[in-house]
């Protein structure tokens, strides 16, 4: 079995590793937090799996055992990072001690940022997937198509069960803003959104994927599918639950 420090001498070795420009990135590479402890306990992924999508996408770890999603961009800029606590059932822990921060936040408070403005800017969660490595890899990636969920998680499991696809998450219902579909623009995009009782998750993202495709940017690029898989399949009480893909899919 491959180890977790076997994969990241891989990850420094790589020309990945060297088109992400953040240091603190860099340091916080790792699997010691509570979301890869949930994820692996809960069976959602095998040991090996996780590591897997852990290098993939970069996860860190905070000191209190958090899980830190970083948000790279097609460029290697780290925009930002999220920081999110995990119940052992890979459930998040929605104590208010524990409620999802960012780490440019983080750092302002520490005065790390003096003269840093009140927001960041964002970026889907796993975007730096889209950056080709090799020359020829370009009309590959072109050709993978590019699923957008709203959770971390279900983007970070998924990632290994179907390989297929390049998986994003928008990191919450309102974070599909326009201008984050611009390194998109060529790919084709199918958004998953998570589904509620009266549908109005749905025909969010729907309308963002209107507005999307009427951007000039997007000209000559496929439309966008969002889809109605949740709407038609889950329950009443599944909606209730505002359960995603990955809900659907292990219940």
């Amino acid at each position: 079995m491959v180890s977790f420090r076997q994969m990241l001498a891989e990850i420094h070795s790589s020309p990945l590793y060297r088109h992400i420009t953040s240091g603190l990135w860099q340091r916080n590479l790792s699997i010691h937090n509570q979301f890869c402890d949930a994820v692996v306990a809960s069976g959602l992924l095998s040991w090996h799996q996780m590591v897997s999508a852990s290098c993939r996408y970069c996860i860190g770890s905070s000191r209190k055992g958090g899980v830190i999603f970083w948000q790279i961009d097609t460029e290697g800029r780290v925009h930002d990072g999220k920081v999110m606590y995990y119940l052992p059932d890979c459930h998040r822990n929605k104590d208010e001690r524990f409620h999802p921060t960012w780490v440019s936040d983080f750092m302002k408070r520490k005065n790390r940022f003096p003269g840093a403005p009140n927001t960041s800017t964002h970026c889907f969660f796993g975007l730096h997937q889209l950056i080709p490595l090799f020359k020829d890899d370009r009309e590959e990636l072109m050709q993978k198509p590019v699923v957008i969920v709203e959770a971390e998680k279900t983007a970070f499991v998924l990632s290994e069960r179907y390989p297929q696809y390049i998986w994003l998450a928008a990191g919450g219902l309102g974070e599909v803003q326009v201008d984050k579909f611009r390194p998109l623009r060529g790919h084709k995009v199918l958004m998953m959104p998570d589904t509620d009782l009266d549908g109005k998750t749905f025909k969010r993202w729907y309308d963002a994927a209107q507005t999307v495709m009427q951007q000039i940017f997007w000209e000559d690029s496929p439309p966008i599918h969002v889809s109605s898989f949740l709407e038609k399949n889950a329950c009443q009480d599944q909606k209730q639950r505002k359960i995603d893909l990955l809900d659907y899919l292990y219940e």
